[in-house]
């Protein structure tokens, strides 16, 4: 969704066209696949950062088009909500320091923008759910007023022909509808991309997503929505709802959400998922590519409408050089500092690789859905969860504690990170700052609700909120991993 739309209503016609498009792009990707040399390119991370941006009291700054223009750096662009930033990083070789070379230029990205942020009286703030965010700041005259993001609104809003319902059950549940597609905007995340090798991307794809759930716990940091305190990492829960246009009541089929966790296994072949993709969604956004469809390996509608799905685990297709195949983890949220951000994605990618050899072990004994059970358990209770897992026999699946399961897995993250030639001290740099994160029993999330229940014991929500913020960002700008930061209550 990064190529701007400028046709703000499409015809039958339209659709009936990219749905072909679609179809033969299709069976150009399978054959683009079986390539010898496809995926023969250099491995490589890239990630992109989301922002709020707020005023000094902690309430939402609707700045982001002031920002970018004073900015003049094309790393950065708008985000859906006038109040959200993003910042693109430079893709590093995998091997080596690349973690380090990821955090030193968000530190130099961040400095630059903070500083041309403050003159306007703003501050920058990367947190998954920002705590002071009201039911007010949720429309569209709040929308980035870009082309692509009114079309995208009006289309799904369209299709479902009714509000979005948000209900999420939690420690203080939230039943809300919303008008337009803005509460999508409230969730800010790490968007981390890693590029495999081909005859590995399978296996990968299975580890990262059997894996997803550990990372959700230790790196929960979205814990406050219109100032309720609901999951851990409430994100989850609020990103499928507000892109929600299903009307099950309608269908004798459960049409499945554009936000979703996947459908099973992947089995044979990448290209599964995205046939998968065109079969079960149909296109919200027809907007044709200019260039000759027939000789074009840019597969740009195919692409288009991979980017109005929103899986937690995306596949990516590129086809410079060789082509190549990479994964995008969506599902990690943007805070609290620079250490925890790329510790997260260390985490999840030494994890991925480290049990891609022997991840046919475990989905032989743990169906899919258990899987998608452990991914919403650890989102909403974070490292207080417990999940389906083979802790003490390698053949049965056990309700245990996600904490106890990070402890058993750390060694295989750091031989996956080890594995892709990774410096020994870069794994234990940021392995390590999740291992304290577990030892001192603290993430994002729980700073954040200990925090808020200490202040409301003397301050009402709001003004709670208001201060954890104003907290919150000081602790940030000290750059200490959260499991360092400052703490009010015993």
């Amino acid at each position: 969704m990064g190529k701007d739309v400028s046709q703000k209503s499409f015809t039958d016609n339209d659709y009936k066209v990219f749905q072909q498009a679609l179809y033969h792009q299709l069976t150009q990707l399978k054959d683009i696949l079986a390539r010898d040399h496809f995926g023969d390119e250099t491995l490589k991370f890239g990630a992109e950062l989301e922002m709020y941006l707020i005023d000094d009291n902690g309430q939402i700054s609707p700045s982001n088009q002031l920002l970018l223009n004073q900015l003049s750096d094309p790393q950065y662009q708008v985000e859906l909500n006038k109040y959200n930033l993003e910042l693109n990083l430079s893709a590093v070789k995998q091997n080596g320091k690349p973690f380090t070379a990821i955090r030193n230029e968000m530190l130099e990205k961040t400095a630059q923008l903070e500083q041309i942020a403050a003159k306007n009286n703003i501050n920058v703030l990367p947190i998954g759910i920002l705590p002071t965010l009201k039911k007010q700041d949720i429309n569209h005259q709040l929308m980035t007023d870009l082309s692509r993001y009114h079309c995208l609104s009006n289309h799904l809003f369209e299709q479902r022909g009714d509000a979005f319902s948000v209900n999420i059950n939690g420690e203080e549940p939230i039943t809300e509808r919303f008008d337009d597609i803005c509460a999508e905007g409230a969730n800010t995340s790490f968007q981390v991309h890693m590029m495999t090798q081909y005859k590995d991307f399978n296996n990968v794809f299975n580890a990262a997503q059997l894996t997803i759930p550990l990372v959700t716990a230790i790196g929960a940091n979205s814990a406050i929505f219109l100032g309720n305190r609901v999951w851990d990492e409430t994100r989850i829960a609020l990103f499928k709802q507000s892109l929600d246009i299903r009307h099950q009541h309608q269908y004798q089929w459960h049409e499945p959400t554009r936000v979703n966790f996947g459908f099973g296994w992947l089995k044979d072949n990448v290209w599964e998922l995205f046939a998968q993709s065109v079969a079960l969604y149909p296109p919200i956004l027809p907007a044709l590519c200019d260039n000759d469809r027939a000789n074009n390996e840019r597969l740009e509608e195919l692409n288009m409408h991979m980017g109005t799905l929103w899986p937690w685990h995306r596949p990516v297709y590129d086809h410079h050089g060789n082509g190549h195949m990479r994964i995008e983890f969506r599902a990690i949220p943007a805070g609290p500092t620079s250490i925890d951000m790329v510790a997260n994605a260390a985490f999840a990618i030494g994890l991925a690789n480290g049990l891609k050899d022997e991840v046919n072990d475990f989905t032989a004994i743990m169906p899919f859905r258990y899987a998608e059970y452990n991914f919403y358990r650890c989102a909403q209770y974070g490292l207080d969860a417990k999940v389906l897992w083979p802790l003490n026999h390698c053949y049965k699946l056990e309700e245990v504690s996600i904490c106890e399961v990070i402890k058993q897995l750390l060694p295989k993250a750091k031989k996956g990170l080890l594995d892709l030639g990774i410096d020994k001290d870069e794994v234990e740099t940021y392995l390590g700052a999740i291992e304290q994160r577990l030892e001192q029993g603290v993430t994002g999330a729980i700073w954040q609700k200990k925090t808020a229940q200490h202040l409301e014991q003397t301050l009402d929500k709001d003004e709670a909120c208001q201060q954890l913020v104003k907290l919150y960002l000081n602790q940030c700008r000290s750059a200490k991993p959260v499991s360092q930061w400052e703490r009010l209550w015993s």
